[in-house]
């Protein structure tokens, strides 16, 4: 049976895909991808009050002729279904030239790519099958000036295995800022899904994705590495409270930050440690302007210097800053060896300096980092770029160099251990992009570190409620413009008993 939250590279589905093609007549494979995209094109096309009029584009490999197999398929059902090939069709591969015949036979209408009528007809929906998994650059010239003219058309876009100009592997835009890619509001992914259709990009551009495994049986498929974040993977650690249990029972977090002027970070990443059932929780501030938190009076304020971290779990960064201070207690909180989470300045402070780094690789305690991309670039002395480059390949070298749990924050956030597991979680949306998100996050993972749950888990299961509570809110009309970190939390605590009551 195909595990449905797998995740596989480009690499492993060719070869799971000659192993099928050795074993299957000619043509099979390419017949079910057609029919496969076309049943779904033409169930996506009921709710359609337009003539259903449908764009196909047809490139020169096989995603080519999966894309004129669904122009058959919708042509038989009925649809009005026209065909643009901007390629010289005699270099079309075998399969696909069978596809083409068929294609043709069906008396769909060919256009051609540079037709006016592309950008002036009103579809129903546009079918791209341009380019498939191996697109290795950037897409310019006239097919460039094709993609821009899809994506304004303001139709339904669905795409075969991939969003032309998306990388399948990482989600990037091939070519980045020289390339474009197809703007799919649905997907349809062959054989098996793909990271880059989950992180980066790739969440803005395949759109809803549905898997076809073209009937290519488990067996065949390779242990995965990667898969998708859903809540099987850390339900163990999310389990009803004994009656006989108390405060002592859920651990103590320490919110190392707050310094003079940034004292709110570390209230919000206490405020949900709280909320997200840590027994205690203290404020240990750099400054001391802080003598309580009005709003939250459960919270216990301390000079970070008067904390004792061998007794807690350490939420550390939030609002901490860079002075001489802050990199002491860091370096205080880091040999204490219990459960750490490494968030903000705290990361910035352990990329400059090689003491801390040091200590981090000698413990043996649970270590959670969660850097967004510009922390990670320091971290791994990169740029910014390089990491939404390819994200998964940056979180795994962040994982193994600092032997952490890392969650790479961002659309399709990764969550990867040091032996190269990797995660991509599938909620939240751009409510988060605000400030104050990362310290509810931080301080989320620190309640749940606390309260026992194994560092893996921990991240796994922050980074789904996080997100799981910003989409509940913006399902109610709470965001995502304007929604604010603070909002988040008491949501968190909601989403957080629903899956522990089950």
């Amino acid at each position: 049976m195909t595990d449905t939250h797998a995740l596989y590279t480009v690499n492993e589905i060719r070869q799971v895909e000659q192993a099928a093609l050795a074993n299957s007549p000619s043509y099979a494979l390419m017949q079910r991808a057609g029919t496969a995209a076309g049943e779904l094109a033409y169930e996506l096309l009921q709710s359609t009050e337009k003539e259903r009029r449908v764009l196909v584009l047809a490139g020169p490999g096989n995603n080519g002729g999966d894309a004129l197999e669904a122009a058959s398929q919708l042509m038989n059902a009925g649809l009005k279904v026209f065909i643009t090939l901007p390629f010289p069709t005699d270099t079309l591969p075998a399969d696909a030239q069978q596809a083409l015949q068929r294609a043709k036979a069906s008396k769909a209408t060919f256009i051609a790519s540079d037709d006016p009528a592309i950008s002036s007809t009103d579809w129903a929906m546009v079918i791209d099958g341009l380019f498939g998994i191996g697109l290795s650059r950037a897409i310019d010239g006239p097919l460039h000036e094709l993609i821009a003219t899809i994506n304004q058309l303001g139709c339904p876009i669905l795409a075969l295995d991939v969003p032309s100009g998306l990388n399948a592997d990482t989600g990037a835009i091939v070519g980045d800022d020289a390339g474009i890619a197809i703007q799919a509001t649905h997907t349809i992914t062959f054989i098996a899904d793909k990271a880059g259709l989950h992180t980066c990009e790739g969440r803005d551009f395949a759109g809803a994705v549905t898997v076809a495994t073209l009937d290519i049986g488990g067996e065949r498929f390779p242990p995965a590495s990667m898969h998708l974040n859903h809540p099987a993977l850390f339900a163990k650690c999310l389990r009803p409270r004994r009656h006989n249990t108390h405060k002592g029972s859920y651990g103590d977090v320490s919110v190392l930050g707050g310094a003079h002027g940034m004292v709110g970070a570390a209230v919000l990443a206490a405020r949900a440690a709280a909320k997200c059932g840590a027994g205690r929780v203290f404020i240990a501030c750099l400054a001391d302007s802080l003598l309580y938190d009005s709003m939250q009076a459960e919270l216990m304020s301390r000079l970070a210097s008067n904390i004792d971290y061998s007794t807690t779990t350490t939420v550390a960064g939030p609002g901490l800053g860079t002075s001489r201070l802050a990199r002491d207690i860091l370096g205080k909180a880091i040999i204490a060896n219990t459960p750490l989470v490494i968030d903000a300045d705290a990361l910035n402070l352990i990329g400059h300096e090689p003491a801390l780094q040091e200590k981090l690789l000698a413990r043996s305690a649970a270590t959670i980092i969660t850097p967004h991309p510009l922390e990670a670039a320091r971290l791994l002395a990169t740029t910014t770029q390089q990491i939404q480059g390819n994200r998964i390949a940056a979180a795994r070298a962040l994982a193994g160099t600092f032997r952490a749990t890392t969650i790479l924050k961002g659309s399709g956030t990764v969550i990867a251990a040091p032996d190269g597991t990797v995660v991509l979680n599938t909620t939240g949306n751009p409510a988060l992009a605000t400030a104050g998100s990362g310290d509810v996050l931080a301080g989320l993972s620190g309640a749940l570190l606390a309260q026992g749950c194994p560092e893996w888990e921990a991240a796994l299961a922050a980074v789904y409620l996080h997100g799981l509570a910003a989409d509940e809110l913006v399902k109610r009309g709470i965001g995502p413009i304007g929604l604010t970190a603070g909002e988040l939390i008491p949501e968190i605590r909601s989403v957080l008993n629903q899956l522990v009551s089950g």
